[in-house]
């Protein structure tokens, strides 16, 4: 999990972290491609944001080559867990129920999520027992 002292993302942050998350190590390169088709945002910020996010410990950076390469220094299941454990405290009090009945109360949840999360509970409460 991630240690305490290392800062949230901001959500330009949390986009990059995302492509790193799905292309493994990348250069400032391949990760500004990678938005190239749905945002406007530039390379060279882009490039100041990864910078950014090495300093701050949320991403690894690779100098060995030329082009150096980020990776996530955290996983993609750690930072959510810990993103969804600070609103869970901030906004629901530390209450399970509700950001669960929240959550699917602001989005219709699939047949298939819905089972999973049936399977989930279940995993759980025979856990406890």
């Amino acid at each position: 999990m991630p240690k305490r002292n290392t800062p949230r993302p901001t959500d330009a942050e949390l986009e990059i972290l995302k492509v790193l998350w799905r292309r493994g190590p990348s250069t400032v390169r391949e990760v500004f491609e990678s938005f190239s088709a749905t945002k406007t945002t530039g390379y060279t910020t882009v490039l100041k944001l990864m910078q950014i996010m090495a300093d701050k410990g949320l991403v690894v950076r690779d100098e060995s080559e030329r082009a150096h390469r980020y990776e996530a220094a955290h996983a993609e299941e750690d930072m959510q867990r810990r993103l969804v454990g600070d609103l869970l405290q901030k906004a629901f009090d530390g209450s399970a129920k509700k950001l669960v009945l929240q959550a699917l109360s602001a989005k219709r949840a699939s047949a298939k999520e819905l089972s999973e999360i049936r399977r989930m509970l279940d995993e759980l409460e025979r856990g406890k027992r």
